[in-house]
């Protein structure tokens, strides 16, 4: 990841298994597993081994233990003393912990760039990249490439603000980001569809300068995406910040 002199992030890594030369052979064993999780090829409640990833990778025990850890520090596993790793379930209350602390950095990403027309203009310009990339995902039915490019929408406007600090944490949330968005959409492509749009709507209070409409627009989108069942009020107002909808809370289910 890199910085501008301005402080905005413009080039990183996205994903794990976007790293095209991992630092080690832990990390490259970790994304690697890391994607299998998001597809939910390695589903759920699944145990992961040593042997296991050690074998697949052709590698020895040690960094196999070590890739273990780090998905546990990405939030997909959870480590089980002598016996491995058990992969995690996404609760309702994850998905609304890591939806809810999205948007608040994003709205206030916005709030940072409402005045600036110039800076405006150059997230603007990114974000309709990334709508391209991901209405081609979508056309060719590419779900993960979709979640990608979902990853990529969200992380582009909590990084409009400039604090390189936050814009890495966010970044580290990235797997759990994308597998958020993956279990939303998968199926026919309608939810992806959706997905798209509401991102379409989402620009327009960027280019207006309007911080207290898309910070609206956001809760809304949180609400339709992952929460359907919650009330679209067009103010925010069905979005409870830091509890989600209260009409869905402890309903929501993990697929």
């Amino acid at each position: 990841m890199t910085t501008s002199d301005t402080g905005t992030v413009s080039e990183r890594i996205l994903l794990p298994w976007h790293d095209p030369a991992p630092r080690s052979m832990a990390l490259r064993i970790a994304a690697a597993a890391a994607r299998s999780i998001v597809e939910d090829r390695i589903g759920a409640g699944e145990l992961l081994t040593e042997a296991q990833l050690a074998e697949e990778a052709g590698a020895s025990r040690t960094p196999a233990r070590e890739a273990m850890v780090q998905l546990q520090s990405w939030g997909l596993v959870r480590l089980v003393p002598k016996k491995g790793a058990i992969v995690t379930a996404v609760s309702p209350a994850e998905r609304r912990d890591l939806v809810d602390l999205r948007a608040t950095l994003e709205i206030r990403g916005i709030q940072l760039v409402a005045g600036s027309a110039a800076e405006r203009g150059r997230l603007t310009e990114r974000l309709r990249s990334s709508l391209s990339a991901q209405q081609s995902a979508l056309e060719a039915g590419d779900l993960l490439a979709f979640s990608e490019q979902d990853v990529d929408f969200h992380l582009r406007i909590v990084e409009a603000g400039g604090n390189a600090v936050v814009a890495e944490l966010a970044a580290a949330l990235g797997p759990r980001f994308a597998r958020l968005t993956y279990l939303a959409v998968s199926g026919d492509g309608t939810a992806a569809a959706l997905y798209r749009r509401e991102h379409e709507a989402l620009i327009r209070p960027i280019e207006a300068g309007d911080a207290p409409a898309f910070a609206a627009a956001v809760r809304d989108h949180i609400a339709a995406a992952h929460f359907p069942s919650a009330p679209r009020t067009g103010s925010g107002a069905g979005w409870v910040s830091g509890a989600g909808p209260a009409a869905t809370e402890g309903t929501e289910g993990t697929r």
